[in-house]
């Protein structure tokens, strides 16, 4: 089993910036994709960004390319979502999650469907005003 709590959330004026964490408890951070996914009011849930199980391959949903860095620290069995640049359209409950695999080297890219991901934490209210 593992445990996932995020934290970090709050009201931001658009423009600025918010660290969200993400600890991990239990067994098998190490392994797996981690990923974080937001989902905004009346909207489904989507997938933002993910890190490959030794944090060297990252992978972002166009929209926050350039502004959003996804990292993970085994150390603390923490991952992290530095976000830059917000704007009220960032505005959602983000949710970080542990894939249920790797990242092939054979694949483009990451898990990045919510059935892909087995573990959930509760989520972190992002609100951006404008």
């Amino acid at each position: 089993q593992l445990q996932l709590v995020e934290s970090g959330g709050g009201l931001v004026q658009a423009g600025g910036s918010l660290r969200l964490s993400c600890v991990a408890s239990g067994r098998g951070f190490d392994l797996y994709v981690m990923g974080w996914f937001r989902q905004a009011l009346g909207k489904e849930r989507e997938f933002v960004a993910a890190v490959s199980a030794n944090g060297e391959r990252q992978y972002y949903v166009d929209s926050v390319k350039g502004r959003f860095t996804i990292s993970r620290d085994s150390s603390q069995n923490t991952v992290f979502l530095q976000m830059n640049s917000l704007t009220p359209q960032d505005t959602a409950n983000y949710y970080c999650a542990r894939a249920m695999s790797g990242w092939s080297r054979y694949l483009p890219g990451p898990p990045r469907l919510d059935r892909e991901y087995a573990y959930w934490g509760q989520g972190t209210q992002v609100p951006v005003s404008s």
